[in-house]
């Protein structure tokens, strides 16, 4: 029943915008969203696993809310599951589940990662905060066709816009950084500082190190792609997050 506008879709062998969907990426699709009085904008990476969103006010959402907004979705008829996400991935997933009644496992990065998770907790649900939606009832890889129907049925059953169901979410500032690095090894060090740097603070170090404090936390891993540190820290608010994120740089 949704009319849709496809931007893009020519099958040039060119892709219509640099293809990672993040906000400096989606211009035109912000913009064709309110031009043509849409409910939504979708955006997908080429190889359509990851879903980014725009709001019927041409706002860029991102991919950070693709998950929780799914998650939502399957707790309206399932409040009691167990939903897998990775260690990056934001708070919001916990806030959600806890209003449910849900259980959240966090895996280890990667999406080979969170199906093993997934099938362990036996979780119908889970994915990564880079707009990665898994649901093995279709597939055990992150999809985004999954993540729209799932996003547009939760419009449907709340009866809401995009823009009211992402502002009734808990906002969080999510800041993310990289170091250079030559060898995982040489990353140990700083990550068993990390672990004793924190007094009070819960500490998983199943992929790296995730420190989460009492309203924030804080993530550093060795990329499993590139010669580089991933450092990444959500808090409440810009000024919080850029504090701690210098903290776990120092």
């Amino acid at each position: 029943g949704c009319h849709v506008e496809h931007l893009g879709g020519e099958p040039t062998g060119h892709f219509w915008h640099e293809p990672e969907p993040i906000a400096s990426n989606l211009h035109g699709l912000c913009d064709a969203v309110v031009s043509v009085g849409a409910d939504l904008g979708c955006a997908q990476d080429p190889d359509a696993d990851r879903l980014a969103l725009v709001d019927e006010q041409g706002r860029y959402v991102g991919e950070e809310y693709t998950l929780v907004l799914a998650v939502w979705r399957m707790l309206l008829d399932h409040p009691d599951v167990s939903v897998v996400a990775n260690l990056s991935t934001s708070r919001m997933i916990d806030d959600l589940a806890a209003r449910f009644g849900a259980t959240v496992h966090r895996s280890a990065v990667g999406e080979a990662n969170v199906a093993a998770k997934m099938q362990s907790v036996g979780a119908p649900i889970g994915g990564e905060g880079n707009g990665g939606v898994m649901l093995p009832a279709v597939t055990w890889i992150r999809d985004s066709m999954t993540a729209m129907v799932f996003v547009l049925d939760l419009m449907r059953r709340e009866n809401k816009t995009l823009s009211a169901l992402v502002d009734s979410l808990p906002a969080y500032v999510i800041l993310k950084d990289k170091l250079p690095l030559r060898d995982r090894a040489d990353l140990e060090p700083a990550l068993d500082r990390l672990r004793t740097g924190f007094d009070g603070a819960m500490i998983n170090d199943s992929d790296g190190v995730r420190v989460d404090l009492e309203s924030a936390w804080a993530h550093v891993r060795p990329s499993n792609t590139e010669p580089i540190a991933r450092i990444i820290v959500e808090a409440p608010d810009e000024a919080s997050a850029t504090a701690l994120i210098e903290r776990v740089r120092s």
